[in-house]
């Protein structure tokens, strides 16, 4: 029967792609977040069953029981993982650019737009996303804007935006330059 075919052909692609993602998201998070671990889990519509691609040997082939996908995360190492629900600002930038990550290592767009990314960040988690982003950048390029001096440690342009008559001005800077401007906002900011 081709709808037999083509539903199995489907959750075949549906689960293929879920384990290399998730597989890439545990590995992301682990280096974005030493001590941590994350994973995902397709979240079906009874509670009690999700498939964990952490997991081996778990199959659900209903395809129409799926409804989404879960993030579960640990930031200390415990066994103990939460919910994004209940993770602060911070750690939820971390799982969104993990999980945006992961995604990019397994289809890879050959752009990528990212507008303060780091706001919410400590330095030590600031430095981990500069890292990730340079070793991502050897396969695509990526445009950010910050006011923190960590991303632009592996930047290879800079650009600096003032405002200036109530227009705004770009000019390229140099690093010492981008340096300068973000010290001046975090230190009068």
């Amino acid at each position: 029967n081709l709808l037999q075919v083509l539903d199995t052909r489907k959750f075949e692609a549906i689960q293929l792609t879920f384990k290399q993602v998730s597989k890439n998201f545990a590995e992301v998070f682990q280096k974005l977040v030493p001590n941590g671990s994350g994973s995902l889990v397709i979240q079906t519509k009874n509670k009690d069953d999700t498939f964990d691609a952490s997991q081996p040997d778990q199959d659900l082939h209903l395809v129409e029981n799926f409804v989404g996908v879960g993030i579960k995360v640990s930031f200390n190492g415990s066994s103990e993982t939460r919910e994004m629900e209940q993770l602060s600002g911070g750690q939820k930038s971390l799982v969104a650019l993990a999980l945006i990550f992961a995604i990019q290592k397994c289809d890879p767009a050959p752009f990528y737009l990212f507008d303060e990314i780091d706001a919410a960040l400590d330095a030590q988690h600031r430095k981990a996303v500069a890292d990730m982003i340079h070793e991502l950048a050897e396969n695509a390029q990526f445009i950010t804007t910050t006011f923190r001096p960590e991303l632009l440690e592996s930047a290879e342009k800079y650009y600096g935006v003032k405002f200036r008559n109530k227009v705004s001005h770009i000019d390229v800077v140099t690093k010492e330059q981008a340096y300068d401007f973000v010290e001046d906002d975090t230190t009068h900011g």
